[in-house]
């Protein structure tokens, strides 16, 4: 059993990891003020949607499983108007996926199962959650994408 659970961390991690790169190469062309600019009425800046995932997985992971004392303001991440610099928005979203991987690192087996509930989480145990913001990551990175075919096509 301790080899599934050594597999389950190890690809956990690498997809978090990969996810990181991912929002890193579409953050990389991106100027401060394009990381910041909606080019759709409707939606979110790249800069709103990596506050809200750092935001996510601070609270889903760092604060519930981790216990990092982490408080959320959820509304902020997407309001935020002080327009920090994209690459201190970016360093504050690597911490939180450095967190998460020592979070995934220290699961035991039995730790997987442990039962899991937060505000707005449907999930049921430690491994569901970790899964959801996996997944989570990964659907506002399809956003990302979007907003930088349409700010490339725009600029």
């Amino acid at each position: 059993m301790a080899d599934l659970n050594q597999r389950i961390a190890a690809d956990l991690i690498a997809r978090y990891k990969k996810l990181a790169g991912i929002v890193h190469e579409l953050a990389t062309p991106l100027s401060d003020d394009e990381f910041w600019a909606k080019p759709f009425r409707f939606g979110n800046s790249f800069g709103h949607l990596t506050l809200h995932l750092t935001g996510n997985l601070n609270y889903y992971i760092g604060a519930q499983i981790a216990k990092t004392g982490y408080a959320r303001d959820r509304p902020l991440e997407f309001s935020e108007s002080t327009r920090p610099a994209k690459t201190e928005v970016l360093k504050r979203f690597d911490q939180a996926i450095d967190m998460v991987v020592v979070a995934i690192n220290e699961q035991s087996n039995d730790d997987w199962s442990r039962e899991y509930s937060a505000t707005g989480a449907d999930a049921r145990d430690r491994f569901g959650i970790v899964l959801s913001c996996a997944t989570h990551l990964h659907h506002h990175i399809g956003q990302m994408m979007y907003l930088g075919f349409e700010l490339n096509r725009n600029g």
